[in-house]
């Protein structure tokens, strides 16, 4: 069982930047973010290979969104920069037990889950 607590987010003016954390209890090799929007569906912000630090971000993601790893502290963390509205959402750090060989982009891969952190961006 791996524990996932995210923290870090809050409100925020556009063009504003936020580096949320997520404590593990365990690094997998396949970990990520995703994010959900209201009346949306949960999507990728992109997921990581802890393993040797390949990350998969999404195409609308690239550039602004940044994660990385502290392997001393078993901590993810998402670096965003140049918040948009549109970025409004709860953010979520999720973890797969599972290891074929590489690391899945559908959020379904995924079997651990933490509680969110909500991000808000004001214009």
């Amino acid at each position: 069982q791996v524990q996932l607590v995210e923290s870090g987010g809050g409100s925020v003016q556009a063009g504003g930047s936020l580096r949320p954390p997520c404590a593990a209890s365990a690094f997998t090799l396949c970990m990520g973010w995703f994010r959900q929007a209201p009346g949306k569906a949960r999507e990728r912000v992109g997921v990581i290979y802890t393993g040797g630090g390949s990350i998969y971000y999404a195409d609308s993601m690239k550039g602004r969104f940044t994660i990385s790893q502290d392997n001393s502290k078993n901590t993810l963390y998402l670096q965003m920069n140049s918040l948009k509205p549109e970025d409004t959402a709860m953010y979520y750090c999720a973890a797969r037990s599972m290891w074929y060989g590489r690391c899945p982009l559908e959020r379904s891969a995924y079997n651990y889950w933490g509680q969110g952190t909500q991000v808000t961006v004001s214009s």
